[in-house]
């Protein structure tokens, strides 16, 4: 009986990828949770220039609270759950959608302990235009837009042509900068927030992706054990 080979080339290179991404999202949550540095002083600038502008345009804001129900992370892993399915009933890909599920899984747990760990207080404006409990730093609304357009972008691209692939790329770039947007626009959370959750909210599946694919390509190339 032959022992499967461990892909160590792929799970080193997954863990690169997470880590040139980690490593400096930790960094910047760690400058805004001491408080110290020019990027607070900007975030406070832009938070209040951002939601100065908000409240000066009524429609805008109706169409940010829109956004940020549409937006909510519990809706973003639906829509990439029921992709998954799909993906599953359609192409005969239970692998790929497992895999993708499981993904989408692991970026709400670590979007969670991220906050937990951090523990940054939420942006604080005169005139608030939304009360938003729970912390700031990574923003979750960024994260889950990013982890679950990518996850989706993913899962669907074996299956899309040049047209397909631009469509859901451009489109997913798309719903996630009009989320980051949002979120600072309604004062909820600081631009470092969104970047730091844009990141790792793309790191999550790729870095996911990459493992995933190195375990797949031993499973294909390993004979089955004899009996």
């Amino acid at each position: 009986m032959r022992t499967p080979r461990i892909p160590w080339r792929a799970l080193l290179r997954a863990g690169g990828v997470a880590l040139a991404v980690v490593i400096p999202v930790a960094a910047l949550a760690y400058v805004v949770r001491a408080d110290v540095g020019p990027v607070v002083g900007w975030d406070q600038s832009v938070s209040v220039a951002a939601t100065d502008y908000t409240r000066a345009h009524p429609d805008l804001y109706d169409a940010l609270l829109f956004w940020q129900e549409l937006a909510q992370p519990r809706w973003v892993y639906l829509a990439g759950a029921l992709v998954c399915v799909w993906v599953w009933r359609r192409h005969d890909a239970p692998g790929r959608a497992l895999w993708g599920f499981g993904t989408m899984l692991a970026s709400w747990v670590i979007a969670n302990l991220s906050k937990l760990a951090v523990q940054r207080a939420r942006p604080v404006v005169e005139d608030a235009l939304v009360h938003a409990g729970g912390t700031s730093f990574p923003s979750g609304h960024a994260f889950a837009s990013a982890a679950g357009t990518t996850t989706i972008t993913i899962l669907l691209w074996p299956t899309l042509g040049p047209v397909g692939r631009a469509v859901v790329v451009t489109a997913s770039v798309l719903f996630t900068l009009t989320t980051a947007a949002d979120r600072v626009l309604l004062g909820a959370h600081y631009p470092s927030d969104v970047v730091g959750g844009i990141l790792l909210g793309v790191t999550v599946p790729v870095a996911s992706y990459l493992g995933y694919r190195g375990w797949t390509a031993v499973r294909e190339h390993t004979p089955d054990p004899e009996v």
